[in-house]
C-alpha cells in the first residue's frame, strides 16, 4: 500500500481537529456570552480538541467529510434573551468553521505557489509537502462541509437549532424534525456509506443515488466558490 494513502489518513484526522474543536468552542464561547455559564462548568470553554471528539464522528469527518462532536450541553433558560441567544449559539459553530476555511484557503494557496516545490527536493521534503498540503486541503473541504451539514435542520444538529429558535414550540414542523430528525440523519449517513463502499467496487450508479454526497459538492463547490471568488480577486490586486 503506498505511502500516500497513509498520509491522507493523517492528515484527514489532524484536519478533523481542526474543524469540530473550534465548531464546538464557538457553540460555547457564544452561549457563555449570552449568559449562560454552563458549557463554562463542563469545562468546553476550550479549544482542546479531547474535550470536544466524539470517536465514532471523529472517525466519520476523517474516512468521508461529515461528522460531529460532543454536543456542547448548554441551558437556554440563562440567556439574557432565549431566542436571539439560542440563534446565536446555533450558528456559532458553523460561523467559526466558515472563518476557518476561510483562512485555510489563502495559506494552502501561499504554500503551494511559494514552499510547495522547494520542500520537494529531497524524497523526505516531497512526502512533507504532501502532508502540508493535504492537511492544508482537508482543513478547507471539511470546513465548508462540516458547514452545510450543521446546517440541515435535523435533530441534533444546528439546523434544528436555528429552526427550534425561529418557531413556536407546537410548530408541527419543528415536532416533525424533533421527532424523526435523528433517525433520517442515521439513514442518510447509512445510505451515504453504502453508496461510497459500492462505488469503491466499481458500482458507478451508486454515485448518484448518494443524497449526503450532493451536499457536500454543494458545501466544496457551491459554499466555498465566494471564498475561493474573493481571494483570487484580493491575490491578483
Amino acid at each position: 500500500m503506498d505511502i500516500s494513502y497513509f498520509i491522507n489518513i493523517l492528515a484527514g484526522l489532524i484536519a478533523v481537529c481542526f474543524v469540530l474543536a473550534p465548531h464546538e468552542w464557538g457553540h460555547a464561547f457564544v452561549a457563555t456570552k449570552c449568559g449562560d455559564g454552563t458549557p463554562r462548568a463542563y469545562g468546553r470553554l476550550t479549544l482542546n480538541p479531547i474535550k470536544h471528539l466524539d470517536p465514532v464522528g471523529f472517525i466519520c469527518c476523517a474516512l468521508v467529510g461529515f461528522g460531529w462532536a460532543k454536543p456542547v450541553p448548554i441551558n437556554p433558560m440563562n440567556f439574557k434573551d432565549y431566542k436571539k441567544g439560542l440563534f446565536l449559539t446555533a450558528v456559532a459553530g458553523v460561523v467559526v468553521n466558515y472563518i476557518i476555511a476561510f483562512v485555510t484557503y489563502l495559506l494552502y494557496v501561499l504554500f503551494i505557489c511559494y514552499a510547495y516545490d522547494a520542500m520537494s527536493v529531497t524524497y523526505a521534503g516531497e512526502y512533507f509537502a504532501y502532508f502540508i498540503s493535504c492537511t492544508l486541503g482537508n482543513i478547507f473541504s471539511f470546513s465548508l462541509c462540516v458547514f452545510v451539514f450543521n446546517l440541515l435542520p435535523l435533530y441534533p444538529l444546528d439546523g434544528f437549532r436555528v429552526v427550534e429558535s425561529l418557531t413556536r414550540q407546537v410548530n408541527p414542523v419543528r415536532r416533525f424534525l424533533r421527532e424523526y430528525g435523528q433517525m433520517i440523519l442515521i439513514i442518510l449517513i447509512v445510505e451515504s456509506f453504502i453508496c461510497d463502499l459500492m462505488l469503491r467496487y466499481g458500482v458507478s450508479w451508486a454515485g448518484y443515488c448518494d443524497i449526503l454526497g450532493y451536499v457536500m459538492q454543494f458545501a466544496t463547490e457551491i459554499v466555498g466558490f465566494p471564498i475561493h471568488a474573493a481571494w483570487d480577486w484580493i491575490l491578483a490586486l
